[in-house]
C-alpha cells in the first residue's frame, strides 16, 4: 500500500499520526491476511510495533505486508512500514509490526486457513520465530485471565 501523507493525518509538528500508522499496517495485515485466507478476517493482536523514524507531511507512507505463518485458524502477518520523501526519494524504515488475524465465516465462527507455503530457508526461519512469538503471545493471554 502505498499513500501520500496529508495535513489531516499529521500532528502539529507535521509528521503523521501514529494512530494513523497503525490504522494503515491494521489495514495492510487485513488485505494480505484475507488475500492468504480468501475469507473474512479480523485482527486478533498486535505484538511488537515500533514507531523508528517519524514520517512528514507531503511523503509518501509504503507499507509492505506478508504472512508469516500459519496456524490451524489464525496467521501471522508482518507489516514493515516505510517513508518516502516526496522530492528526493529516500527511502528509510519507519516500523515493523506482527499482527494476528483469524479467519472467520459468513456468522462470525473461526474457519481454516489454507498452510503457508514456505519454499526458502529465510521463510522457515521467519515461520519458527512467529511460532515463538505466537508462543509467548498465548502465555500473556492466559496470564492476564488469571
Amino acid at each position: 500500500m502505498v499513500q501520500v501523507v496529508l495535513p489531516n493525518d499529521a500532528n502539529p509538528l507535521g509528521y503523521i499520526l501514529g494512530g494513523t500508522v497503525m490504522h494503515l499496517i491494521d489495514i495492510a495485515g487485513a488485505i494480505a491476511s484475507h488475500r492468504h485466507a480468501r475469507t473474512r478476517v479480523v485482527t486478533a493482536s498486535v505484538d511488537e510495533l515500533q514507531f523508528l523514524h517519524p514520517i512528514k507531511v507531503g511523503d509518501l507512507i509504503i507499507l509492505k505486508a506478508h504472512v508469516t505463518c500459519t496456524f490451524t485458524t489464525s496467521m501471522e502477518v508482518q507489516v514493515d512500514v516505510f517513508s518516502e520523501e516526496a522530492i528526493t526519494g529516500r527511502r528509510q524504515k519507519t516500523s515493523r509490526a506482527f499482527l494476528t488475524f483469524v479467519a472467520i465465516d459468513d456468522h462470525g465462527v473461526r474457519t481454516a486457513v489454507p498452510p503457508l507455503l514456505l519454499d526458502t530457508d529465510e521463510q522457515r526461519q521467519v515461520a519458527s520465530e512467529a511460532q515463538l512469538r505466537r508462543k509467548e503471545r498465548l502465555e500473556r493471554r492466559a496470564a492476564s485471565r488469571n
